[in-house]
């Protein structure tokens, strides 16, 4: 297949940068792949999803992609990708850890067990955290290097997720501004973006929900109407923070979510219906 076209160079936002998205075969990770290629990144996709993740690089051409399996619960998987695309490309200017699983969806704390906890942690926050430790040290020496994490809006915020979903979110934005603060003397920005909810395959088998009635739910809890979240919008905020144009960022935690997380809408439905 043929690449997709490239922007005008004066619009490419990554040009010659080299780029590791985990979890880049679907959802966010795949949408975030497709735009960083069209901005002039040479991207790896690293994924447990062999099929889809190759499929996707003959799409994007071998020029802009290629694929590398990757567990982000394995540090050998994780070193690996990271070596392989210093070997292909010499160097890494971005780590997009955004690999993730959003585990059983059940709220009560009194359901979940140990193992789902572990299981979140592993993925969720374990795999960002190899990812940064290695992404680090081949971007150390080059004294610059942009590490980006997908959070969620979970992470800021309780109830609209299980516990062991929630805890490993704000873990994550834990783990974002430590090592920020740990590699900013380095030259290396680390920040995340935490999405509201968004329509991907993985969202939907989550929450049990088929694409008109998924859209209804979440648009009707943003305040910000006429417009639903897309996984093209959050690879969008992502592309802004491994860009130039973030160049004095880091250590920031870039809420994506139509204002969901500004007001009570439980508060404001009790005072509207009291005052009628």
């Amino acid at each position: 297949m043929q690449s997709p076209p490239l922007l005008s160079t004066a619009a490419r936002r990554l040009d010659g940068k080299v780029a590791i998205i985990t979890g880049g075969a679907s959802g966010i990770g795949e949408s975030s792949a497709r735009l960083f290629c069209r901005h002039g990144a040479k991207v790896i996709i690293a994924d447990i999803q062999d099929d889809l993740g190759r499929f996707l690089c003959e799409e994007l051409g071998p020029s802009s992609a290629s694929f590398v399996h990757c567990d982000v619960t394995q540090e050998a998987d994780v070193q690996n990708v990271i070596d392989t695309a210093v070997s292909m490309h010499g160097k890494l200017d971005i780590m997009f850890n955004n690999a993730g699983i959003a585990g059983n969806y059940k709220m009560s704390i009194f359901e979940a067990d140990k193992a789902t906890l572990e299981k979140a942690f592993n993925v969720n926050v374990i795999g960002a955290f190899l990812g940064t430790k290695h992404a680090a040290r081949v971007m150390a020496p080059a004294r610059q290097g942009c590490i980006v994490n997908t959070t969620s809006v979970a992470s800021i915020v309780a109830g609209v997720a299980p516990c062991a979903y929630t805890c490993s979110k704000h873990a994550l934005v834990g783990l974002t501004k430590s090592a920020a603060w740990e590699l900013g003397e380095y030259g290396i920005r680390v920040n995340c973006v935490s999405p509201y909810g968004v329509k991907t395959r993985i969202a939907k088998e989550f929450l049990q929900m088929e694409d008109d009635v998924f859209d209804k739910a979440m648009g009707g809890f943003a305040c910000l109407q006429g417009v639903n979240l897309r996984a093209d919008d959050i690879a969008e905020a992502a592309l802004y923070l491994a860009s130039d144009d973030s160049k004095y960022v880091t250590g920031h935690n870039l809420i994506v979510d139509g204002g969901f997380s500004v007001f009570n809408s439980t508060f404001t439905h009790m005072l509207q219906n009291s005052v009628q």
